[in-house]
């Protein structure tokens, strides 16, 4: 048995992540802020230099794939946090032009945005409140302009409102990518993750004096309460949440226990709900989804809409699309979560019993 310090955890599965592939992508700078989250819980300067330093590399010391959002070029969400907290202030242009870029990316007739690829065809897929909300939020409190505050509600909300299933209070991946007007059939643990992410972001730094706090904190509260009957006997949530036979999802479970963690700490959720909720999800992320190598397992692979023909988009295809070890979906969201743990107080986690246990 391997036990240590939530923020011990935090930083060595960095250290694992940085020593099996370069990290960028989307799913990497989610790391990198999950590093500049864990700097700011352990106030450690040390952790802050050498994010800092991370994000240096960002943009022309990184061979960049395809992007839909533009800003993952020069670090996107960590970048845009680390202004907002007095740091980097030399890339504040920077920060500025790709907020201005993502004001006037491609949207559908509501004004959210759309894959840049199709923007006809309106795809919208709740990915994309992860990527707009947060970086625009920390945009905003950094340069001061109210404009990128309005626009980060307006996406995070908008996306949850046109991707929720009233029925059960869960959201959709996406709608028109099956075909027009129809929604992907799921209720995915990451997807719903990437939304509740995007709420509580914006329910840990939106102004107290906001005009938009009330919308948020109901969607945000809403959302818990729809997720938290699903939490596994474990303490965690299923890659398909409803469904009891798929396996319980790494990323998901650690972007919703990140975001109940938000939540409790900022006073929206309350402790007799929630907080057993969280300590027992935090206790089996580690036990359950990290080997003692800091090597990670039961996180999904990149998933938009999958399958293909008829199958595309359905229940059977999102639930067929199995783990493997050091999935890079996992690394951020874990990090998030144990950075969150620590300001709980939780002094010691546990990780996986064996390397293959």
């Amino acid at each position: 048995m391997t036990t240590m310090r939530p923020l011990t955890a935090a930083v060595g599965l960095y250290d694992h992540y940085e020593s099996v592939a370069e990290v960028k992508h989307y799913y990497g700078l989610l790391a990198i802020y999950g590093l500049a989250r864990t700097a700011a819980a352990a106030g450690d300067e040390d952790l802050w230099a050498r994010t800092e330093k991370i994000l240096r590399r960002f943009p022309d010391g990184v061979d960049h794939p395809h992007y839909n959002f533009p800003s993952y070029r020069i670090g996107g969400i960590p970048q845009a946090y680390l202004l907002a907290q007095g740091r980097m202030a030399d890339r504040a242009d920077l920060v500025r032009e790709y907020a201005e870029e993502m004001m006037t990316a491609p949207r559908d007739h509501a004004g959210l945005v759309v894959l840049p690829a199709e923007p006809a065809a309106e795809k919208i897929w709740i990915d994309a409140a992860m990527a707009t909300a947060p970086y625009l939020l920390y945009a905003g409190l950094a340069l001061e302009d109210e404009r990128y505050l309005d626009e980060a509600v307006h996406q995070a909300v908008g996306l949850h409102d046109a991707l929720i299933d009233h029925s059960c209070g869960l959201l959709h991946q996406c709608r028109n990518f099956v075909a027009p007007d129809r929604f992907s059939q799921d209720h995915w643990s990451r997807g719903n993750g990437w939304g509740y992410l995007a709420l509580a972001e914006l329910v840990d730094g939106l102004p107290a004096s906001s005009q938009h706090r009330e919308d948020v904190e109901r969607r945000f509260a809403a959302l818990s309460y729809a997720l938290l009957p699903h939490q596994s006997h474990r303490g965690l949530w299923r890659q398909e949440i409803p469904h009891p036979l798929a396996y319980e999802e790494t990323s998901g479970s650690a972007l919703i226990l990140y975001g109940i963690g938000v939540g409790l700490r900022t006073g929206v959720l309350d402790a007799g709900d929630f907080g057993p909720a969280f300590r027992r999800g935090i206790g089996a992320l580690t036990s359950i989804c990290v080997n003692p190598d800091f090597s990670t397992e039961f996180s999904c692979p990149g998933c938009l809409c999958p399958g293909t023909g008829p199958r595309k988009g359905t229940l059977q295809s999102y639930m067929t699309q199995l783990p493997h070890r050091d999935e890079p979906h996992s690394f951020g969201p874990l990090l998030l979560a144990l950075a969150e743990a620590h300001r709980h107080g939780v002094t010691a986690v546990e990780l996986r019993p064996g390397r293959y246990g």
